[in-house]
């Protein structure tokens, strides 16, 4: 669904991009419009201008920092409820039960899910939600490369130690964490066996951006981020309320990942755009998770790397790549 560079921006645009939204929005007035022009909806959130003159027209800045024109009369001010957000963020989306599915034998490490999960969650380079180890299961045996997000756990230790409800366990099975509740104690860190939390030492990336912007903290999103909280995988929660899929695998070009709900017995490779039967898909390849003796039940499945497509290197890696034995 995306290609290799459409999660990868040069910095040079970056900057441009937000130069021009913050001149942007020093020229308006008014805060937190909604557009539907041609029937589709424009994002909200954003200050808006009434242009002047005959045209008729307003110029709208859109969260993907397009500035597009509709007519006046199709405007409608929309102010966003934090406290709706937030509600809907903890119930989830009624009836599902995400899964996520990962093929080792195609992972060759491009990375690409790593930079995707990385710009949207406003991350720094060496911050992750999601990254990939490279595994070897004896000595005897050629290493292999796994991604590795959160598990979102069935019976998830994390949630269980938070003494503020701050990380907490949807009904579609995906575990969030609320940065407006967490203290930033990292009690969900110590209790998570799988090292899939962060704790965010520095300011945001986009502090400033955040603050002009009047952005609303989304939790499904979990964004705009704070200094001293946790953060983690979403399932990019987000992105599943718009009927979209994740985007670590829209963005991996090998056909690693495949995502989808249990309760349809059915996930969707994220490259190839095929949809298989879940329960097919993990008898015939073995498919296992990681650490069942924990009973923490995970909902991320792993195919193991038989027949594998791409070989890790058997030499240590240095930088951002990790080096783990099973």
């Amino acid at each position: 669904m995306s290609d290799e560079s459409s999660n990868k921006v040069p910095n040079n645009q970056n900057t441009n991009s937000r130069k021009s939204r913050r001149d942007f929005l020093k020229s308006i007035g008014y805060t937190g419009a909604a557009i539907a022009a041609g029937g589709a909806a424009i994002y909200t959130g954003y200050r808006y201008e009434h242009a002047k003159g005959k045209s008729g027209m307003v110029t709208v800045l859109t969260n993907d920092n397009r500035l597009v024109q509709v007519p006046i009369d199709q405007i409608h001010e929309f102010k966003p409820d934090p406290h709706a957000l937030q509600k809907r963020g903890r119930q989830g989306l009624e009836g599902r039960r995400w899964v996520m599915v990962i093929d080792l034998a195609k992972c060759r490490n491009a990375r690409k899910c790593v930079e995707a999960c990385q710009s949207a969650h406003h991350l720094r380079p060496h911050e992750y939600h999601i990254n990939t180890l490279i595994m070897q299961d004896a000595p005897n045996t050629a290493p292999y490369y796994m991604p590795k997000p959160c598990q979102h756990c069935d019976n998830p230790p994390c949630v269980s130690v938070c003494p503020v409800d701050a990380t907490f366990k949807r009904q579609d099975g995906i575990v969030l964490i609320d940065n407006e509740r967490c203290i930033g104690c990292r009690f969900c860190m110590a209790a998570c066996p799988y090292s899939a939390r962060m704790f965010h030492w520095q300011e945001p990336v986009l502090a400033q951006e955040y603050e002009t912007s009047f952005t609303e903290y989304d939790v499904e999103l979990n964004t705009p981020q704070r200094k001293g909280t946790i953060s983690k995988c979403l399932f990019s929660a987000d992105r599943l309320r718009e009927n979209e899929m994740p985007y670590c695998v829209t963005a991996c070009p090998n056909s690693v990942f495949y995502f989808g709900d249990e309760n349809e017995d059915a996930v969707t490779n994220g490259t190839t755009k095929e949809t298989v039967r879940l329960s097919q898909l993990l008898k015939q390849n073995a498919g296992y998770r990681l650490m069942p003796e924990l009973g923490t039940q995970p909902r991320v499945y792993y195919l193991p790397p038989k027949n594998r497509l791409f070989d890790a290197p058997d030499k240590e890696l240095t930088g951002n790549h990790s080096t783990q034995t099973t």
